[in-house]
């Protein structure tokens, strides 16, 4: 398990890349690879979004997102993963979170990569502050999706 969290921006396949080349267990052993890209839109609840700011505890916000990924792929036959997250100010159009699944079948990727993402979405300790043309606001929840955290 990789798990990033980053101030400056990445490149999603090149970072991919990366793992398989520097990952010796991964060679010949995956079938599957899912990937996830979540990309900063400009807008958001109906206001034209300029930049965003997400914060986070360094540390604690690495430990949970190990967490998250343990408890995700627990019930799947994963090989590796890769989350890079960002944190500081981001732009519309910037990468902001990478969620990359190696496994040797394509079902264990894709529920791995979904699982992941969702759970980050709705547990990860990250804080979000919008500036908008009137002004910034903190955003209060994230889009609804799946919860892979047992009850």
């Amino acid at each position: 398990m990789i798990i990033d969290i980053r101030e400056q921006a990445f490149d999603p396949l090149n970072e991919i890349r990366q793992v398989v080349a520097t990952q010796p267990s991964l060679r010949g052993k995956y079938g599957a690879n899912a990937i996830f890209i979540g990309t900063m839109r400009d807008f958001n609840e109906g206001d034209h979004v300029e930049s965003m700011v997400l914060e986070h505890y360094p540390g604690m916000t690495e430990m949970e997102l190990g967490r998250i990924v343990d408890e995700c792929v627990a019930p799947t036959p994963v090989l590796e993963v890769l989350v890079i997250h960002r944190v500081g100010q981001i732009l519309p159009g910037d990468d902001i979170v990478l969620v990359s699944v190696w496994s040797a079948h394509r079902a264990a990727a894709f529920s791995a990569c979904r699982n992941i993402m969702e759970a980050l979405k709705t547990h990860a300790p990250f804080w979000k502050k919008e500036r908008l043309s009137h002004g910034e606001r903190w955003v209060s929840g994230n889009t609804p999706g799946d919860d892979c955290t047992p009850e």
